[in-house]
């Protein structure tokens, strides 16, 4: 099945639960118990197809996230379709992924590195994955010359399109400051009160 667009996946009906951050959709639905949700889980597993090329679960007390690695609408509709059965609602302001990003003059030289010492895994030239999927995305980002009063190293956090503005602007209302909105609304660029960045991201114009 090829991966739809994510503009494509929102505009679909019956998908309203779900949000787009980086290239998985995810919708994270309340629960008021863990039973409750092993229930949920139980029910996804049946209306799961065999083989789902990447369906993942997290189980916890209070909910349950669900991410498809492909925008799959019919099986977004399904799940929903679960999770509205056992009264249960979704809670998108719970949903985000984090990634590290490193800038670096030469990644081939240093990605081997960090592949070792995290014990993550690796997609493609530039990109990481705890293959337990426990902790942050880590990539390189190509820097064309040295920075030496800039941070390599800075945050990328993924979240819902219609809730962007407001994690920046509280962001901002913290103490932060912005450093540049040029790419929005796909990426603003953050920084704190000493300069180090972060990134708040969404599937805005990819």
């Amino acid at each position: 099945m090829d991966q739809i667009a994510a503009g494509v996946f929102h505009a679909a009906d019956g998908v309203e639960d779900w949000r787009s951050v980086y290239h998985l959709v995810s919708a994270h639905f309340r629960t008021g118990s863990l039973g409750e949700g092993v229930k949920f889980v139980d029910g996804i597993g049946r209306v799961a197809r065999e083989g789902e090329e990447y369906l993942a679960v997290d189980l916890r007390a209070a909910g349950v996230t669900v991410s498809l690695g492909r925008r799959d609408v019919a099986l977004a509709r399904r799940i929903s379709a679960v999770a509205k059965e056992l009264g249960l609602t979704a809670d998108p302001a719970a949903l985000q992924v984090v990634n590290i990003s490193l800038d670096a003059l030469a990644g081939a030289d240093v990605l081997p590195f960090w592949r070792a010492v995290l014990g993550y895994g690796q997609i493609g030239d530039h990109y990481l994955f705890d293959p337990l999927r426990r902790g942050p995305g880590f990539s390189l980002q190509q820097m064309d010359s040295a920075r030496p009063q800039r941070n390599r190293i800075h945050l990328d956090i993924a979240v819902p399109h219609d809730l962007a503005e407001a994690r920046v602007a509280a962001a901002l209302a913290a103490g932060g400051r912005l450093v540049s909105d040029e790419h929005a609304p796909k990426w603003w660029v953050l920084a704190d009160a000493e300069g180090n960045e972060a990134c708040i991201a969404t599937w805005r114009g990819r």
